[in-house]
């Protein structure tokens, strides 16, 4: 298949996916006047903790480069996530966009190339590890009916956990060849029960081992600052899932608190779909649904849903665009000068 036949597909792919998603994206967005009931205080914390969150992963992206100076990374890190936004499949664009404007702002490709992966398979890993870290925070007896403080302490448990396992398996490698040998046998087990494999390549042969040597290479580049960017990595999910909190405290909901950090980590896991920009629609519609099921009506669901979305989406977007500006002014107008 060509690149352009692929491109093709990605863009009919997308506008399908938009246009059954369109009923909530619409009704989402209808309540967008409902926005001016919201005391503008309460934009405010939301907007320090979205700020938090992206620079962390900027700080990340900074400790696997091993760069001196901390503007460059974090202005081609926010015109990336504003890029990887606005085009279908626009993770693999975004990094390609953050690669070129290091590259221009004097980083040695490979090292860039290398960097930015460990820092994905770094965030990337920490992410899929949250929905089932929260589970024993839920477990530890925090009432269900705690409302938003109990929700914020069941995250905190789950964040903190999070670090925990993150620093076992960096620094230890038989929990790690354990969990990938159990997650393993589980798709064995699942794909023997679908039927015939697919012919090719076997996607789960030596998976114990592939675990192990991302890990390693992870470890690779981050070198002996692994925990400064674990605590980077566990920051950016954290001060996000922060920003949630925030819009769910500025509609005046009471979820229950043992669903609501399952909810933001699916709503995370739905934005790595790579149909429509950013997981567009996809978000709304899963973090919508996944509030009214931790007890939010649905009005103050679709509400949070947007104020968080406008927070977390919209809003790095002019950002992106402009930190995207003042690079070039510093990086390719002086090189061309």
């Amino acid at each position: 298949m060509t690149p352009l036949v692929r491109r093709g597909l990605l863009l009919g792919l997308s506008g399908v996916s938009l246009y059954l998603l369109a009923p909530t994206l619409i009704e989402v967005f209808s309540s967008a006047p409902q926005l001016a009931d919201i005391r503008p205080a309460w934009f405010v914390p939301m907007l320090v903790l979205e700020a938090g969150s992206l620079a962390c992963m900027a700080y990340l992206q900074r400790i696997c480069l091993g760069a001196p100076h901390f503007a460059p990374v974090l202005w081609s890190q926010l015109a990336a996530n504003a890029f990887a936004r606005v085009v279908p499949g626009g993770g693999a664009a975004g990094a390609a966009l953050q690669y070129s404007m290091l590259v221009q702002a004097g980083e040695a490709g490979g090292r860039a190339a290398s960097a930015l992966t460990a820092a994905n398979l770094l965030t990337f890993a920490t992410l899929l590890a949250l929905p089932v870290l929260a589970l024993p925070a839920i477990l530890l007896g925090v009432p269900v009916d705690g409302g938003l403080e109990a929700a914020a302490a069941i995250g905190a448990g789950a964040f903190v956990l999070l670090g925990a396992a993150g620093s076992l398996l960096l620094a230890t490698t038989s929990p790690l060849v354990w969990i990938a040998e159990v997650v393993q046998a589980a798709l064995l087990r699942l794909r023997r029960l679908r039927g015939r494999p697919a012919p090719g390549p076997d996607p789960l042969a030596d998976l114990p081992a592939r675990v192990v040597a991302e890990r390693d290479f992870v470890l690779g580049t981050v070198g002996a600052r692994w925990r400064l960017a674990l605590l980077a990595s566990v920051g950016r999910w954290m001060l996000d899932f922060g920003v949630l909190l925030t819009a769910l405290a500025a509609v005046g909901a009471e979820p229950s608190p043992s669903l609501v950090l399952l909810a933001y980590a699916g709503a995370q896991l739905l934005a790595l779909i790579p149909l429509t920009p950013g997981g567009l629609g996809f978000v709304e519609a899963g973090l919508t649904g996944l509030l009214a099921l931790a007890g939010v009506g649905a009005a103050n669901a679709t509400l949070a849903t947007l104020a968080y979305r406008l927070v977390s989406y919209w809003l790095p977007l002019p950002v992106g665009a402009t930190a995207a500006v003042v690079h070039r002014r510093r990086h390719v107008g002086a090189a061309a000068g």
